[in-house]
């Protein structure tokens, strides 16, 4: 699920990067991206992403209004990593969220794809705290096969690539719907390149064992939960996504029938960085008709 979407946005709209410990003390590398007061909202990627895969989103958002949290999950990006002696499991990243949104302030709402739309769930069915969720791509069930396809790419090449050139070339054959092909040196963000000259993704590959292959067990324990959710809630799906279907759309709504979705027809599971515009546009006219940045808690404008 590797993604990054950059852009060239106005200074006023830089990001302000900061770490803030985790649920166990764990650092956590975050940006803020704000225009002054406004309501608060919190992006948790998905898996094997960055906090860098909202920066267009979230630059739009802060010109509406809304100053956004984006943080690298525990073994992303430029967060920490867990002990050796200490596997990965979804509590910990159930408290990373749980601080990261104590950090943001009261109530924000949360805006999450695949993995941080699913702690995301968790979270809000154990204890209200957001004003509003927005799930990209992600139900309590999913389909299998696209998890298999997504997990045999981020598992492909162990060894890593000798460039980035040869990164690049993996990335356009997992993703040949993309028109343009990333840079090479964009991809610096999302590879790390070690001792060995070699070039290697950066999240640490301890997670595909310890928790991402292990996740379909929280599958039915999340359906039930969700219906104790009673927030605002928008699915944004991928008309091409083959991790989620008519089928599991057609659950979530019965469990959330609350729930509003809209399905973007060109974007597969990589929705904001298939169709961003879209995809910014369908989120911002939610924020707008149901939590406007006044109504959160603690916003005055």
């Amino acid at each position: 699920m590797v993604d990054c979407v950059r852009d060239s946005a106005p200074d006023t709209l830089a990001a302000r990067d900061f770490i803030l410990p985790g649920g166990d003390g764990l650092p956590l590398a975050c940006s803020r991206y704000s225009t002054g007061a406004g309501g608060r909202v919190v992006f948790a990627h998905g898996f094997g992403q960055t906090r860098l895969a909202w920066s267009r989103t979230a630059r739009r958002l802060a010109a509406a209004g809304y100053t956004g949290l984006a943080y690298d999950a525990r073994g992303h990006g430029d967060s920490g990593r867990n002990p050796i002696d200490r596997r990965y499991d979804g509590e910990q990243f159930l408290a990373d969220l749980g601080a990261v949104s104590a950090a943001a302030g009261e109530r924000p709402v949360l805006v999450g794809a695949s993995m941080g739309g699913l702690i995301g769930l968790w979270a809000e069915s154990l204890q209200p705290r957001f004003a509003a969720l927005v799930l990209v791509d992600i139900t309590p069930r999913w389909e299998n096969a696209g998890l298999e396809r997504i997990l045999g790419f981020m598992s492909a090449h162990p060894d890593g690539f000798d460039s980035l050139e040869h990164a690049a070339d993996a990335i356009a054959a997992h993703l040949p719907h993309r028109r343009e092909r990333k840079p090479p040196q964009q991809l610096r963000a999302l590879l790390r390149e070690g001792v060995d000259g070699r070039w290697r993704w950066h999240w640490d590959p301890r997670l595909l064992d310890e928790f991402a292959r292990d996740s379909g067990r929280y599958q039915s324990a999340l359906l039930e939960a969700v219906q104790n959710i009673a927030a605002p809630v928008l699915l944004v799906s991928g008309g091409r996504s083959d991790l989620v279907s008519e089928a599991t759309v057609g659950e979530f709504l019965d469990h959330v029938p609350h729930a509003e979705h809209v399905r973007l027809p060109r974007a597969t599971h990589m929705v904001a960085g298939d169709d961003n515009d879209a995809f910014t546009d369908t989120i911002l006219d939610f924020l707008t008709r149901r939590v406007p940045p006044a109504s959160i808690p603690g916003v005055h404008r």
